[in-house]
């Protein structure tokens, strides 16, 4: 199951995160957010990280 983690206001941003959260080992995926549809570079992105892994992302957060 993914949980959404991070809300990011356009494509970059949720890349950034994304690779930070792979980095760390920890498999992201980003969608575009259903409420405002679109899939251009500035739409607004959701990252998702697998459940079993948000208290790694928590931690992560924690030290930014």
């Amino acid at each position: 199951m993914w949980v959404q983690v991070k809300s990011a206001p356009n494509l970059i941003l949720a890349e950034m995160w994304k690779e930070l959260f792979e980095g760390e080992g920890i498999p992201t995926r980003i969608l575009p957010d259903p409420v405002r549809p679109g899939a251009s570079a500035f739409s607004k992105y959701n990252v998702f990280v697998a459940k079993e892994k948000t208290h790694v992302v928590a931690e992560i957060l924690r030290k930014i």
